[in-house]
């Protein structure tokens, strides 16, 4: 079973930025990251394929939200730069360790997620 440990999560003004990091215990095939603001329905914010590195990410963070990895550390990075109050939500590391054919921000072709780590952006 695979086990996600996220961290990185803080408050921030707006146009600050922050890293939430994810490590997980094994092999994953995909990994994303997920936020849930309140009062919405949680959306898929990045999403990286282990093999290969492509990323995907929403249109809300594009040219802001940068979704790394460390192969060797089993380790996924979120760079979050120029940050807005809209981005204030918990965000969840996701990973699959399966192959899924559907889309990368499709919450059940995941099937381990983390706990969550809270970020804040005041104006």
């Amino acid at each position: 079973q695979v086990q996600l440990v996220e961290s990185g999560g803080g408050s921030v003004q707006a146009g600050g930025s922050l890293r939430l990091s994810c490590a997980a215990s094994g092999y994953t095939y995909r990994m994303g990251w997920f936020r849930q603001a309140p009062g919405k329905e949680r959306e898929g914010a990045a999403g990286i394929y282990s093999d290969g590195g492509a990323t995907y990410y929403a249109d809300s963070v594009k040219g802001r939200f940068t979704l790394s990895q460390d192969n060797a550390k089993n380790t996924v990075y979120l760079q979050m730069n120029n940050l807005k109050p809209e981005d204030t939500a918990i965000y969840y590391c996701a990973a699959a360790t399966f192959p899924f054919g559907g889309r990368w921000y499709a919450e059940g072709g995941y099937d381990y997620w983390g706990q969550g780590t809270q970020v804040t952006v005041s104006s």
